[in-house]
């Protein structure tokens, strides 16, 4: 195993990201609610670049007795990642996809030192 310097922790801010590549590895670093979470870059899906898509909060659509969708709201608890190449969607603290329990993100260790973070792979 390699411990990998990712950088100061102010380098990544709330609810931002930087991704790094180390040899053939790519690695996201995701702040989430004053946490680091750290996912291998490759979507489960198709191997598509995961964790360079774009984060928004889990949507929520409220289904009426009709069956249709009343409004779209957000779950702003839940933080999820959207693959850019073919909408799969994750998780960022679990890793889960939603739809799909069987796919889900391959975690990466994350520890914080003196101020700076390091992923461990």
């Amino acid at each position: 195993m390699r411990t990998i310097r990712v950088g100061p922790v102010d380098d990544i801010p709330e609810r931002g990201r930087k991704v790094i590549v180390d040899k053939e590895t790519e690695i996201g670093v995701f702040r989430i609610d004053g946490e680091f979470h750290a996912w291998h870059n490759l979507c489960p899906h198709q191997g598509g670049p995961v964790c360079q898509g774009r984060l928004y909060y889990k949507v929520i659509e409220p289904v009426a007795a009709d069956g249709k969708v009343r409004a779209m709201a957000y779950d702003e608890a839940t933080t999820h990642i959207v693959c850019p190449w073919h909408g799969y969607e994750y998780n960022v603290k679990t890793g889960k996809n939603h739809g799909h329990p069987a796919l889900g993100l391959r975690r990466v260790q994350v520890q914080v030192q003196n101020g700076e973070v390091y992923v461990i792979v």
